[in-house]
């Protein structure tokens, strides 16, 4: 295994962007993700238009992820795409062509969960001088998923908390929403909060117990407060975007931490990999390198490139699956709903 060179075309079509991969043992060759813009004009994503947005980009944006990585689709060892979780007409795109394509190149074909993929995309070759060592604590944090996940091993984790009812991306983007910034939000609130003060406004902290979240009543209490002072004075928001930003931001950085500050207490691992779209988010970025100097963590904090969705985690786990031979048939299918537990279960 060691002196042989294996390729792995990955495919990731979990939700909104259509990503191929191209990886040689752990190290990316290439990482092509198409955008789809027409969501903007909806607030959200539309799924219908999701998948049918995926039929069209899939084919070049895998012929182009082929092109770069400069190989021919013969040298091809196996295909990885996600079966789940995500929108399933999306997910129904990408399995598809998956399944035809390793049928019509007589390759294995290996499937991988979206979330397992976030935090094993830590061990992507190349990408940071160290990488996380077992046991260590994960976050996933995403617009469909906040969770804390205790990792044993590469395919053996254990949910250690996970949110109760919307997930930490959704309440940057529904704040932003309330606050008449464009989709996607999350962003947008990251950029003013740069500007702002985080202390400007006060918003209540949630009391969930355990290692759990809940940020559906932190949004209701971010509309009232908008209501209510808009009320008073219409240019309110105009006048103090950025410090509302910073506050909303500040508020929501300080329920992720507490919540890992717990299970650091709690199973004692200091060990920290965090994973998903949010982890782009500055202010979280500097929360756990904070963390890491006052508290003796060691963090680990993904490129941009690997934050949100992309193929290249789908391969790091097509890769080390490989290794492993495990392996799926052409009967699979995709699942909507489909837990880092479930997928650790033998095929």
């Amino acid at each position: 295994m060691e002196n042989k060179s294996i390729y792995i075309l990955a495919i990731e079509s979990s939700c909104d962007d259509t990503s191929a991969a191209v990886l040689c043992n752990k190290k990316v060759l290439s990482n092509v993700t198409a955008t789809q813009k027409i969501h903007e004009e909806y607030g959200g994503v539309v799924p219908e238009l999701a998948s049918r947005a995926h039929q069209q980009n899939i084919v070049p944006v895998v012929h182009q992820a082929l092109n770069k990585a400069n190989i021919d689709k013969k040298l091809i060892s196996a295909i990885a795409f996600t079966r789940g979780p995500g929108l399933m007409g999306s997910l129904l795109v990408g399995t598809s062509f998956a399944k035809s394509l390793a049928l019509g190149l007589n390759v294995p074909l290996i499937e991988v969960n979206h979330m397992q993929a976030h935090i094993l995309a830590h061990f992507i070759e190349g990408q940071n001088e160290e990488t996380p060592q077992f046991p260590f604590l994960a976050m996933t944090i995403s617009g469909g998923h906040t969770q804390v996940v205790l990792v044993k091993d590469y395919f053996n984790m254990e949910i250690l908390g996970e949110t109760l009812d919307d997930a930490v991306g959704e309440a940057f983007d529904k704040s932003a929403k309330i606050l008449g910034l464009p989709y996607p939000g999350g962003p947008l609130v990251d950029k003013y909060a740069r500007e702002g003060n985080p202390k400007a406004f006060s918003f209540p902290k949630p009391k969930v117990e355990g290692l759990n979240f809940s940020f559906s009543g932190l949004k209701t209490s971010i509309l009232y407060f908008i209501q209510k002072e808009t009320a008073k004075n219409p240019k309110f928001i105009e006048e103090n975007i950025a410090d509302i930003c910073a506050s909303i931001q500040f508020t929501i950085i300080n329920i992720l931490m507490d919540k890992l500050k717990k299970a650091v207490k709690e199973t004692g691992i200091k060990q920290i990999a965090i994973g998903g779209g949010v982890s782009a988010n500055s202010g979280i970025r500097e929360a756990l390198k904070k963390a890491e100097k006052n508290k003796g963590w060691k963090t680990f904090i993904p490129k941009f490139e690997y934050c949100t969705d992309n193929a290249a985690m789908i391969g790091i786990v097509g890769q080390l699956k490989y290794e492993k031979g495990n392996f799926t048939n052409s009967s699979v299918s995709a699942k909507a709903r489909y837990t880092i537990t479930q997928a650790e279960q033998p095929i």
